[in-house]
């Protein structure tokens, strides 16, 4: 088990939560909380290890796009990178308010 840690600059208040996605084989679980400071702060805890250059690389692009003051726990059990960035984006629009 691994846990990694990133944080993003950030200029957009966030004030509601998300969850998406469960915990389960090759799936990914993202809890988003505002953030009580203005960066993004994103905690992962995977069960493969060694892959902090392929977290860095999809959170790096993803953070281009979303500017939002969060705390982002991903929980992750082996997902894919298409499945990170697909379970951000549904965190990113529960948090806005978006159906599910």
């Amino acid at each position: 088990m691994e846990q990694l840690r990133y944080e993003y600059p950030a200029t957009q208040t966030v004030t509601r939560r998300a969850h998406v996605g469960v915990v389960g084989s090759g799936d990914l679980e993202v809890l988003l909380s505002p953030s009580t400071s203005e960066k993004a702060e994103v905690v992962i805890r995977t069960s493969v290890d060694g892959y902090g250059h392929v977290w860095k690389s999809v959170l790096d692009r993803f953070f281009t796009r979303y500017e939002g003051a969060v705390l982002l726990e991903l929980n992750d059990f082996g997902a894919t990178p298409g499945v990170v960035m697909l379970r951000l984006a549904e965190a990113v629009e529960a948090s806005e308010g978006a159906p599910q």
